[in-house]
């Protein structure tokens, strides 16, 4: 893995488009959101199975950083997500490659992610955001499947990604603990999510 450098997918994109579910709004993070951002990242709801604590500010801004320039550097990345009503920030999707120490590594195998406020859960609205995000992933990058690493308690987000067509789990360590890596083909457009 050291001489590994990810590529860019060649969709020539360097931010995020903008895409519309029926209930929300994905769109390009902005420096705008990051009080919002930060606010998700340090609630205790969306770290329990992510990081264990809440994130300071500046891991935080690293983490906007990040996701905002796998859009400059790779051509996909993370989208914010907001209540398409209101405009209100409820949580940023989104696709990226982090360069996990893991084996077997992910390579240029897109990962998929997702984070949501605590007031947007048991709603459907990660479905509806995900869902978006990964169609989108479907009719633009030529990856021809994405991953997504959970931890084994984070039963809302197997779930999720069972419906959104993720399978052939595989427990891998991740900085010293069980994940469960889930991978999903690429669909056809349309194809997202069972019926």
């Amino acid at each position: 893995m050291t001489d590994y450098v990810p590529r860019p997918s060649g969709t020539g994109l360097t931010a995020a488009p903008t895409l519309t579910t029926e209930r929300t709004i994905l769109r390009s993070l902005t420096l705008a959101d990051f009080n919002d951002f930060h606010a998700m990242w340090a609630e205790p709801y969306v770290v329990k199975y992510i990081l264990g604590t809440p994130s300071t500010k500046q891991e935080s801004w690293m983490r906007l950083l990040g996701q905002v320039g796998h859009w400059a550097l790779l051509g996909f990345g993370y989208w914010a997500v907001t209540n398409r009503q209101t405009g209100a920030f409820i949580g940023a999707v989104g696709l990226g490659n982090m360069l996990r120490p893991v084996d077997p590594p992910f390579g240029d195998t897109p990962e998929a992610g997702w984070t949501m406020i605590e007031a947007a859960k048991g709603k459907g609205l990660a479905l509806e955001a995900v869902g978006s995000a990964l169609a989108w992933a479907d009719r633009s990058l030529t990856a021809p499947k994405t991953v997504c690493m959970i931890s084994p308690e984070n039963t809302a987000s197997l779930r999720l990604a069972e419906t959104l067509d993720y399978g052939q789990p595989q427990t891998l360590r991740y900085k010293s603990e069980d994940v469960v890596l889930l991978t999903r083909d690429r669909r056809s457009p349309g194809a997202v999510g069972k019926d």
